[in-house]
């Protein structure tokens, strides 16, 4: 197994989604990553040469913002939101959505499935006999 950013690439797939493994690379990345080092993108992790995987791994350390770092950034950013008490601030801090997505009945896993009102129930009411 390839290691690249602290995460284990699976051998058996083919590149532009073994990339996808690691935080912060996404398919369209990946494919642009191959591409600039001359990578066939269909070429499986277990094919490739050492000094390729090395290469790779130089590239997405020099150029990209992922895994721990992206992470640290990420949090950071809502902990700024949530201190400068901004409207999606609170919405983070409330666990809500903040993009204006209705949240009367669309939003049950964001609110814990809760179910608040007679026949919202899951289960079926008794039957008659």
């Amino acid at each position: 197994m390839a290691r690249i950013s602290g995460v284990n690439i699976p051998n058996d797939k083919i590149a532009q989604i073994a990339l996808t493994y690691i935080y912060g690379i996404g398919l369209t990345t990946s494919q642009k990553i191959l591409k600039d080092l001359g990578i066939d993108k269909n070429t499986k992790i277990k094919e490739l040469s050492e000094e390729d995987v090395n290469e790779l791994r130089k590239n997405i350390e020099k150029n990209f913002r992922v895994e721990g770092e992206l992470r640290r950034d990420k949090a950071s950013d809502i902990k700024r939101l949530k201190e400068i008490r901004s409207y999606r601030g609170t919405r983070h801090v409330k666990g809500l959505p903040g993009r204006g997505q209705r949240t009367k009945t669309n939003s049950r896993t964001v609110r814990g499935n809760k179910r608040l009102t007679m026949g919202s129930g899951k289960t079926n009411a008794a039957q008659k006999t």
